[in-house]
């Protein structure tokens, strides 16, 4: 028996019946060029007779993303005349066609939904698998409900549909009914019981209803399917289906103790993931495997400790493998010293035991009040507790007026002293602060950049004082400066000038270095 397992993407059919999910041909073409990227096997396109949208997307997929070496894409047709026809009629001409037609055999389905006997159900499977192998070589059959299937019925339907034509037969756990130990059990028993098993490959296309999707699925391949079908980030009918990064990395990862295999270039797992969920929409919550924000993300001190003398104590994969740059240390109230002082370092800087101890206690204080804990928060940590320097305001703010409005263009008049002389000026900007900062930078004949310009409430309310930061650079000099006040205006003027006097003594401790 082959080691490879054949990846079968749903994402642009089942996935896109997530409730709104909907996606045009265009965001379809998009999302199928990142799957052949990838590496799919199979694209599952969409339900050609359904729409005259779902025809044109597999008829664009069939022939703009699909070549000679792969991947197959596939339309969806129910065990009808109509629905096979044009499904071909969409397929038709491209260079790795499927038709995927398929029929419910479980009792509860034939009786009340279907209306329809065993014998009759049979029938018209056997029927529409020779007319679908009819026009295409490569023919899926799907027999749905199959894990809620008297299973002695479901080895009869397996065996006519392949002596019909069928080159795969699926076995999907529909309403993600199955434990993992049952499914894998349903797997075994076609592969014992059905005699022309064989000539078909077996596949599953599990649902997550119960969160056994992927569990269920990897039963399956462990004895003996040997086709996935599978979605980007699990989306799908109602709780979604089985993830495809979440099966591709449990094979990548554990081939040690399963042997098997994939054609996926898991490095595009992530950009595909992001894709994904910027066109349907749908966001990929944190702690979601492999592609969650959070998924190679580290808070715990002891994690973090580990991680930083051996990234395999807690990672057993890394994130570069599914395309992400890098894990994360996230700075809150569990990271212990050693996370700390290599965040410090990768902000350039280097302290001493007695600073660090210093800046480590304000920090675990810190991130008792809030949930994160910030590179700009670590910065002022570091200003304030171990490198503050009592600096000589060459620049003082002494009075401030600001005109805004919807019908007046912003405009400034600042009153400062520099160097001990007063100074007065009206300037004009884009906005409120963009007015006060050009009318400053004149009159301190600055030079400098401005690399960042942010805004926090120290306090709630309408009535909150903001305090504002700001990050100045000029000749490989940068520096922070901040400023609080109830007007965010005058605690910008107060950043920004704060700012400039850090960065007029650093500029003066330099030259006084040289001489």
């Amino acid at each position: 028996m082959t080691d490879k397992i054949i990846i079968f993407d749903t994402t642009l059919r089942d996935g896109e019946q997530s409730p709104g999910a909907s996606m045009n041909v265009e965001e379809k073409i998009r999302v199928a060029k990142e799957l052949k990227k990838l590496g799919v096997d199979v694209i599952e396109a969409g339900f050609a007779f359904s729409s005259a949208g779902d025809f044109e997307a597999v008829r664009r997929v069939a022939h703009e993303v699909s070549d000679e070496k792969g991947p197959t894409v596939c339309s969806l047709a129910r065990a009808k005349e109509e629905d096979v026809k044009a499904a071909w009629e969409a397929l038709r001409g491209a260079p790795r066609p499927r038709i995927h037609t398929f029929i419910s055999t479980s009792e509860i389905h034939l009786k009340h939904q279907f209306k329809m006997t065993r014998a009759e159900a049979l029938r018209r499977a056997v029927e529409m698998v020779r007319l679908s192998r009819s026009f295409v070589s490569d023919v899926e059959f799907s027999a749905m409900d199959a894990s809620r299937t008297d299973l002695k019925y479901l080895y009869e339907v397996l065996e006519a549909v392949i002596e019909a034509g069928a080159t795969t037969v699926n076995i999907p756990d529909t309403v993600g009914y199955a434990l993992p130990h049952q499914f894998g059990e349903i797997i075994k028993g076609i592969k014992a019981n059905v005699k022309n098993i064989d000539k078909a490959v077996i596949s599953v296309h599990c649902h997550n209803d119960l969160g056994l999707a992927v569990a269920n699925s990897l039963s399956a391949v462990i004895n003996g399917a040997r086709q996935v079908e599978c979605t980007i980030n699990g989306i799908g009918e109602r709780a979604g289906n089985a993830s495809l990064e979440e099966i591709v990395m449990i094979l990548k990862t554990r081939k040690d103790a399963l042997g098997l295999k994939t054609s996926i270039v898991t490095e595009y797992l992530y950009p595909a993931s992001r894709l994904v969920s910027a066109i349907t929409g749908m966001v990929v919550q944190p702690n979601k495997a492999i592609v969650g924000d959070n998924a190679f993300a580290h808070e715990s001190g002891i994690h973090q400790d580990g991680l930083l003398k051996e990234k395999t104590t807690y990672e057993i994969m890394s994130p570069e493998s599914v395309g992400i740059s890098r894990s994360t240390l996230v700075m809150g109230k569990h990271s212990g010293r050693h996370a700390f002082r290599e965040r410090l370092k990768e902000m350039g800087y280097e302290l001493g035991d007695a600073d660090l101890n210093k800046a480590f206690e304000r920090f675990k204080s810190l991130a008792d009040s809030k949930k994160e804990v910030f590179d700009e928060d670590i910065e002022a940590i570091v200003q304030e507790e171990v490198l503050r320097i009592e600096v000589p305001d060459r620049f003082r703010l002494l009075k401030l007026d600001v005109v805004s409005g919807t019908e007046k263009p912003p405009a400034a008049v600042l009153e400062m002293e520099v160097d001990g002389k007063k100074m007065t000026d009206t300037g004009k900007g884009d906005g409120p602060v963009d007015a006060v900062y050009k009318t400053i930078a004149r009159m301190t004949g600055t030079r400098s950049k401005l690399l960042r310009y942010s805004v926090n409430a120290i306090t709630g309310g309408t009535d909150a004082q903001g305090e504002v930061t700001v990050r100045l650079e000029e000749a490989g000099h940068i520096v922070l400066g901040q400023g609080a006040h109830t007007d965010i205006i005058v605690a910008s003027a107060r950043a920004y000038i704060n700012a400039l006097n850090r960065l007029e003594h650093k500029k003066k401790e330099k030259k006084e270095r040289v001489v």
